[in-house]
């Protein structure tokens, strides 16, 4: 199962100061690599603060983009990881181990599983084999191979 671990941004982040030290780097270097050595990791990323981005709201058919920087700080996030693993429990135990959460600062972190071509009615497997995620793709082949369903 692949689960997304989100850093909810805070305070520092977006007054343009989201770079850790070189200690904490080397902190998450030492993490990342953990998980890459446990065969878990795929994929992680920080993010720029929301005054460098742009949303996108649609009203009654009428887009609008508005520029940042965005205020409410709970619903901002500040990165993310993808992690492979057997269990929500794992996912946890993975995200509680990540350097930021020492407790320097109030932090956030939502863990929310991926959801999976399986998890679709199989008549769907065809249209799910152009998705952007090669691993849904990939999984999407095999449903169709096994099923038979076109």
């Amino acid at each position: 199962m692949r689960f997304m671990i989100l850093r909810k941004a805070d305070k520092h982040m977006e007054q343009g100061a989201g770079l850790p030290s070189k200690a904490l780097l080397g902190a998450i270097g030492n993490y990342y690599q953990e998980m890459r050595d446990a065969g878990v990791l795929l994929a992680g990323e920080w993010l720029q603060p929301s005054a460098n981005s742009s949303r996108i709201l649609v009203n009654k058919g009428k887009q609008t983009v508005v520029d940042g920087p965005f205020t409410e700080l709970k619903e901002l996030v500040a990165g993310f990881i993808v992690i492979d693993v057997p269990s929500k429990e794992e996912a946890i135990a993975w995200a509680r181990k990540c350097p930021t959460l020492t407790g320097e600062c109030d932090v956030e972190v939502e863990i929310r599983q991926v959801i999976e071509a399986a998890d679709f009615p199989a008549d769907y497997a065809k249209e799910l084999t152009r998705h952007v995620s090669k691993t849904m793709a990939t999984d999407a082949e095999k449903i169709l191979r096994t099923t038979g369903v076109a």
